[in-house]
This record gives structure tokens, C-alpha cells and sequence, in this order.
């Protein structure tokens, strides 16, 4: 676990391994979907927008959605506390719900294809959540359950997860520790008699030598868990690869369906995946599908139902167009409006043929139908007049040529008279 990857020298700031790792995460996505974005011969400096626009929605969602979960943790602490992202405590869930809000907003405004953007959307997203759960290994965060397989991982002394292990957690209906510390490894305070330090536990300074070696080395050490935040770096790279796959093969003639795939995969991967995880507690209430799953699982569900119901929509509205496609096929060509298009589909689908009442229409529209007719008329009989100065010309030249012909023949057999 490294929080913090280096000093910068002579301003005393430290780059957060987090953050680095989200920036590299952004712009490996940006760059993707601007490759994506010129393949399909749209604007790349578009993509960067809304990339910009993500980013940034995302990150207020993220901690919107962080505080509304976590609003017992800020009582009692200043009003800026909400906005002090760099404490850490961000959800992802929270910052794709705003962040495609924001985005579907920016595109409608700027009149771009909207199905189009959110596909191109759901690539990057997933090669920049797969850095980002990079990210939350470094920090620590997002932490699985304890486990013996041979993929576990421990965490150090004083970490989330390890203080989660040696407390009780009654929101995971959890009432004993997991790991059972002493009473001389707790309260300790500062010189001003403020706790420093989470759960009232001693700063590994302060420890033994023996103490030391018992929590890094010994039987007090941090359990092994679930490395639930590469699990989940790996599944997300594994979507984006499946995403791109599906839109370069098919997908791309049908615009949305990537972006409602996206959902239905990633939805039912975060499902199984907050059954290794062992920071988010369980939830009750109208809303949840269960009582006793995690937030991360009740809306995973919901996404991949929204997702479910997008991709059957987008569907129907395929078939839908296939007919008018064919309804046009048979009848006369003429350019085809918006009205026409929905008079026919209500006529078809809605209204039984008992009730359907003549249509009137108005004088304007009567009056271009006659002028479309009129020109129609005219056009033919220009072509009718071609044909037959054609047919004419043809005529004379096939009688001259006979004429010709009649000739040379006569003048023959007068030479061929002895």
C-alpha cells in the first residue's frame, strides 16, 4: 500500500498515488475514444469535451454520493469536510449516474449524436475504471473479505482494512472483531490530548519492538484478504476489451447498444464482486431489491436492468424502422416526411381500421400534392416527347440506310450485265 509515492522538492506537496494513476487512467480513455471518434469520422476535439465535462461530473457525483451514504461519518465536523475529496471518499456509482446526466446535456446542446457519444463513452470509461482500481489498491481502499487462497494479500498496520478487522462492524452485522488486539495497543492521544489517529489505535511509532513485530510479522498482523481492487481493475479491462470488440464487429451500424451493454455486463460484475468486498455495509429500505446487500449491489442490479430495457428498446426501434423502410418499398416514391412516417405507424399499429377516419388535409399541403403531380405530368410528357423524337430519328436513318443499301445493289447488277 503506497498513498503517497513521492516529495516534491522545495514546495513539500506529495503526489498521491490515487490521483497520479486517475490522471494516467483519463488520458489512456480520452485518447481511445478520440481514435474511436476519427474512425467514425466525428470530431475528436468533441470527445475531449465531453471527457472534460465526465471527468468533472463524475467527481462531484462520486462525493455527492459518498456523503449521502457515509452522512453519519461527517456529523460533527466542519462544513468544508464535505468537499475535502483529498481525505479520499469518492463512489463510483455516484459519478457515472451524474456524469451521463451531464454528458447526455452537453451533447443535446451542442446537437451530436447522443447514442453515438455514450458509446464511445462506455469504452473509456471502462479502460479509465481500470486504472483507477489500480488507484484504490494503492490507497488501500475498497478492501475484500478475509481469505486463505493463494491470491490474498495482507494489508499493513493502521490501514482501512486493518481497522475494519479489529473492530466490530454492526452495519455488515458483524458484532465481534475479526482480530482481537490487546487493550495496550489502543488510546493513545496527542500532547494537546486530541486523537490523531482512527479508533483511538497507537501510531506504529509509539509501539514496541515486539509490538512492532506481532502487527507486521507476528499473530496481530492484518489477515489476508480478497485483492478485490485488481479483481476488479482485471474485470474492467476485460469489459472494455469485450465493449470495443462488440462495437468494432456490429455494434458501430447500431448506435446505443454498446453503451446499454455496458451497463448489463458491468452491473452483474459489480453484483458478484461486492460478495469478496468487505467496506460497504448492508442496506434495508424500499428501494433495495434485498435487505442485505450492499448499495454497490442493489444499483449494479438496477444498471443491468436499465441496460436490459435500453437494448430492447433500441431494438424495437429497429424493427420499427425495417417496416416503414418496407411500407415506403411498396408505395409510389415520394420524399417521405416526419408526419407521414407517424400517420402510417398509427394506422398500422394503434388505431383498428373500423375506427380510422379519412384524413383531411389541410390546403397548403393539397395544393403542394397537386404542384408534385403537376410537375410529375409535365416531366413525363418531356420524356414521351424524347422517346418519340428518338423513335423518329431512328426511323429515318434505318430508311436512308435502306435507301443506300437499294442503291448499291442496283448499281451492282448493272455492272454484272454482260
Amino acid at each position: 500500500m503506497y498513498p503517497e509515492l513521492f516529495e516534491l522538492p522545495f514546495i513539500g506537496i506529495t503526489v498521491k498515488s490515487y490521483g497520479l494513476i486517475m490522471v494516467i487512467g483519463f488520458l489512456a480513455a480520452v485518447a481511445l475514444m478520440r481514435r474511436i471518434a476519427v474512425k467514425e469520422g466525428q470530431d475528436p476535439d468533441h470527445i475531449t469535451n465531453v471527457a472534460l465535462y465526465t471527468l468533472l461530473a463524475g467527481i462531484v457525483g462520486a462525493r455527492f454520493f459518498y456523503v449521502i451514504h457515509h452522512y453519519d461519518d461527517f456529523q460533527g465536523q466542519a462544513w468544508w469536510a464535505v468537499f475535502a475529496t483529498w481525505r479520499g471518499g469518492l463512489e463510483l456509482v455516484g459519478g457515472v449516474i451524474f456524469s451521463i446526466f451531464v454528458t447526455v446535456g452537453y451533447l443535446i446542446k451542442q446537437k451530436l449524436s447522443v447514442p453515438k457519444y455514450l458509446d464511445y463513452l462506455a469504452i473509456g470509461l471502462m479502460l479509465g475504471l481500470s486504472f483507477g482500481r489500480v488507484g484504490c489498491f494503492f490507497s488501500g481502499c475498497c478492501w475484500g473479505k478475509p481469505t486463505d487462497a493463494a491470491w490474498s494479500i495482507r494489508f499493513p498496520y493502521a490501514s482501512d482494512a486493518y481497522l475494519s478487522q479489529i473492530n466490530p462492524d454492526p452495519k455488515r452485522n458483524r458484532e465481534l472483531p475479526l482480530l482481537v488486539l490487546p487493550e495496550e495497543y489502543f488510546g493513545w492521544v496527542d500532547s494537546d490530548g486530541v486523537n490523531r489517529y482512527p479508533n483511538h489505535l497507537k501510531h506504529f511509532d509509539l509501539l514496541t519492538e515486539s509490538q512492532r513485530y506481532d502487527v507486521t510479522k507476528g499473530k496481530y498482523r492484518c489477515l489476508p484478504v480478497h485483492p478485490t481492487q485488481l479483481l476488479s481493475s482485471l474485470c474492467a479491462l476485460a469489459i472494455c476489451g469485450i465493449l470495443y470488440l462488440a462495437w468494432r464487429r456490429f455494434l458501430h451500424k447500431r448506435p446505443g447498444r454498446t453503451f446499454c451493454l455496458m451497463f448489463i455486463i458491468y452491473g452483474v460484475n459489480r453484483f458478484f464482486l461486492e460478495f469478496l468486498r468487505d467496506d460497504n455495509p448492508f442496506e434495508s429500505g424500499w428501494w433495495t431489491l434485498y435487505n442485505g446487500w450492499t448499495v454497490s449491489q442493489n444499483i449494479g442490479l438496477y444498471l443491468s436492468i436499465a441496460g436490459l430495457f435500453g437494448w430492447i428498446y433500441l431494438a424495437k426501434m429497429d424493427e420499427q424502422e425495417i417496416e416503414l423502410e418496407e411500407v415506403e418499398e411498396e408505395q409510389p416514391k415520394r420524399k417521405s416526411s416526419g408526419r407521414d412516417h407517424l400517420g402510417r405507424f398509427i394506422k398500422k399499429h394503434i388505431i383498428p381500421e373500423s375506427e380510422q377516419l379519412p384524413i383531411i388535409k389541410p390546403a397548403a399541403l393539397i395544393d403542394e400534392d397537386l404542384r408534385i403531380e403537376d410537375t410529375r405530368a409535365k416531366a413525363k410528357k418531356k420524356d414521351k416527347a424524347k422517346a418519340r423524337k428518338k423513335g423518329a430519328k431512328k426511323e429515318k436513318s434505318k430508311k436512308v440506310k435502306a435507301k443506300k443499301a437499294k442503291a448499291k445493289r442496283k448499281t451492282s447488277k448493272k455492272k454484272t450485265k454482260p
